[in-house]
């Protein structure tokens, strides 16, 4: 199985690297921002660089979706997995357009409302993992499997 794990730097790229235990063993690379924590935290991974500030940009939706399409045809991984942010938007649908199954965890902090990316990329996720049991009212083919931290 390979292993597409997307996301921001700083707490959402955390998010993804606690799942160790989970990718450790797997064929898997990276994308997420070219900046000092993911460079330092992802040594001697796989990764490509993706475009920000991303927040609520047109622009890096754009830019990002271009890498898309060249990344997933040329890396073919099976599963998407991703906990925010923006990023992960257009690699999910695309993704899910090239047969990949995806897998979404919203973040930690949470509890009773949906993130923006949450709300895109919840039509298109095979697993919609929430870490609290509130948060399956917002979305209701979600699986609660807790905190991870």
């Amino acid at each position: 199985m390979k292993v597409c794990l997307v996301g921001s730097s700083g707490g959402h790229l955390t998010h993804l690297y606690m799942l160790k235990p989970f990718w450790q063993d797997k064929e898997r690379f990276w994308v997420t921002f070219d900046k000092e924590d993911a460079r330092s935290l992802l040594q001697g991974e796989r990764m490509y660089p993706c475009y920000y500030p991303s927040n609520r940009s047109i622009k890096a939706l754009i830019i990002n979706f271009i890498k898309a399409l060249k990344i997933l045809p040329k890396e073919k991984p099976d599963l998407i997995i991703s906990s925010g942010a923006a990023p992960a938007i257009p690699f999910f649908w695309l993704g899910k357009l090239l047969g990949c199954k995806t897998i979404y965890i919203e973040v930690f902090d949470r509890i009773d409302s949906p993130t923006i990316t949450g709300k895109l990329v919840y039509p298109v996720t095979d697993r919609f993992i929430v870490e609290w049991e509130e948060m399956k009212k917002v979305y209701p083919k979600a699986i609660n499997l807790g905190s991870i931290f």
